[in-house]
């Protein structure tokens, strides 16, 4: 299904994508599951959700507050709130968390909601995926590399599993991943050789891939 409103055309798959995206952020901003579920507040889910879904629309879509409420479900009125939302107010709340939490215990404020998905989606942009996300994908990568059998990028993801992206420098993976040689090259020479940040792990077997091709042809 394509979506084709106003502003850019889009497919429902690649909205819940990046809905999907700034939706675990914020949750990741929040403290994660664990605390919400410790503090009782995974009634604010509902809340997130929908402010992600408003956010994204807003500023990757250009979709107008109308739109946005008919997809959304939810009142005019109540877009507005959340994408006029301050998403440094929503950082002071978040920094004093258990003050936020005595303040809206049942429901997520609209504002406050709009503040965090304004933040989330901002780190999102920024390359800052939730590391929740990136786990799980490198899980998945994992499985796929040794299904398609091949043995360095299934040892790499295996050995680098739980390093938080994105990577700013070699060091860690230097560290993470000594004495693994790739077609009979150092890692180390290779880490040397490719951009930073790696943003996921996926991103780090194409650089791989591209250093070694580049190697092939020298």
């Amino acid at each position: 299904m394509v979506i084709s409103i106003t502003g850019p055309v889009m497919s429902e798959a690649e909205v819940e994508h990046l809905v999907t995206r700034v939706f675990f952020k914020a949750i990741e901003l929040l403290g994660g599951l664990s605390k919400l579920t410790e503090y009782r507040t995974l009634t604010w889910l509902p809340s997130l959700a929908r402010a992600s879904y408003a956010v994204v629309l807003k500023e990757e879509y250009m979709k107008t507050d109308e739109e946005i409420a008919q997809k959304v479900g939810l009142t005019k009125n109540t877009v507005r709130n959340i994408l006029r939302a301050d998403p440094q107010l929503a950082l002071q709340k978040i920094k004093a968390l258990e003050e936020l939490i005595h303040e809206e215990t049942r429901e997520l404020k609209v504002h406050t909601a709009g503040g965090i998905a304004k933040l989330a989606y901002k780190e999102i942009k920024e390359g800052h995926e939730a590391q929740t996300l990136i786990y799980y994908c490198s899980l998945v990568a994992t499985d796929l590399v040794r299904a398609l059998d091949v043995p360095w990028a299934y040892s790499l993801l295996k050995r680098s599993k739980g390093i938080k992206y994105p990577i700013t420098n070699s060091t860690e993976l230097k560290e993470r991943l000594k004495d693994l040689t790739i077609k009979g090259i150092p890692i180390e020479e290779i880490l040397d050789s490719i951009p930073y940040p790696i943003k996921s792990p996926a991103v780090l077997i194409h650089e791989i891939k591209e250093f070694l091709k580049l190697k092939e042809k020298n």
